[in-house]
């Protein structure tokens, strides 16, 4: 439906009532029932019509832009003396701008006035450092079975806890195939390099092979913060089952896009809902969801599940 576009009208009053106001007010009806049908006052009804003459620019609102300076704005004189001094002193300071202009230049307004004048001149204006957005750079997902496995731990919420005790949380481990997006998740009480260990094992028995790489984030319970004189035992571990360790760069979990992904769906899906009263209640409850989660249909496998999509791929050589 096409539609007519209005003047820019700063007033309440709408420009088209305004017109309707001096026609109707024109056409013989009396100023107090113009005045109380659109809500407007005399003077201004009185100022429509004065102003009107046929078309509806002339009703819109003026400028009221003074036509004169202030009297007591700066002079050209005054900005002229102020600009040569600052071309002369790059580095001046307002403080020293106005200490220099009232003893050599007999200046006489007050500071603040100066840095109003400074200000309106651009002096001031903080630049605008535009952040470059975030340009994702192109990542190869694997076609074939076996090829990556991205790993992480992830707090369980306190609130989900039905008797909680102090200083105990609760994590899970989770683990994914990046080419089906096949999960695998088992909980403890701790996250330690013993425990990254043994949910490895459980991983590899789950899903019934084992990969070429292993991806992780910098965790104390996947490596060292610094160098140290022997290997951590989740390294060791990777190396007995001929697996590469993968570390992602540090304070950068999109690189490990794939897992976090699927943790904001498990707050979703299941810590949302959940109410757990102890450790093996929450595996219990964790292996249901587990079963459930991997038959979803994703997006991103064209609205196939996890499942049905790892039955269509083949194993890496």
């Amino acid at each position: 439906m096409s539609s007519i576009t209005q003047p820019i009208c700063r007033s309440p009053h709408l420009l088209k009532n305004r017109v309707r106001a001096v026609q109707m007010f024109r056409n013989g009806s009396s100023a107090d029932h113009v005045c109380r049908k659109y809500k407007i006052s005399k003077a201004s009804l009185s100022r429509w019509n004065r102003r009107y003459d046929g078309s509806e620019a002339s009703l819109q609102d003026r400028s009221k832009r003074p036509h004169t300076p202030h009297p007591k704005t700066h002079t050209e004189e005054e900005i002229k003396t102020i600009l040569r001094l600052i071309h002369r002193n790059h580095d001046i300071g307002l403080i020293e701008l106005y200490g220099k202009l009232k003893r050599s230049r007999g200046y006489k307004r007050h500071y603040v006035s100066l840095y109003r004048l400074l200000k309106r001149l651009g002096f001031y204006d903080a630049p605008t450092k535009k952040k470059k957005p975030y340009v994702p750079k192109p990542y190869q997902t694997p076609e074939q079975l076996g090829v990556k496995w991205q790993l992480d731990v992830k707090y369980v919420p306190t609130e989900c806890n039905s008797s909680p005790q102090f200083d105990v949380r609760y994590y899970q481990y989770t683990m994914i195939e990046e080419a089906s997006r096949e999960r695998y998740l088992f909980h403890y009480m701790e996250k330690t390099p013993e425990n990254s260990v043994d949910f490895l094992h459980r991983a590899i028995r789950h899903f019934k092979y084992k990969p070429k790489i292993i991806q992780t984030d910098n965790g104390s319970e996947f490596t060292f913060f610094r160098e140290a004189s022997f290997e951590h035992p989740f390294t060791l571990a990777c190396r007995d089952l001929d697996i590469y360790h993968k570390l992602i760069r540090p304070r950068t979990p999109r690189h490990n896009g794939k897992v976090e992904r699927s943790h904001r769906n498990d707050v979703k899906r299941f810590y949302k809902h959940l109410k757990f009263y102890s450790l093996e209640d929450l595996r219990n409850q964790a292996a249901r969801y587990l079963y459930r989660s991997n038959r979803i249909p994703m997006s991103v496998l064209h609205f196939l599940s996890p499942i049905e999509i790892r039955s269509n791929l083949s194993f890496v050589s």
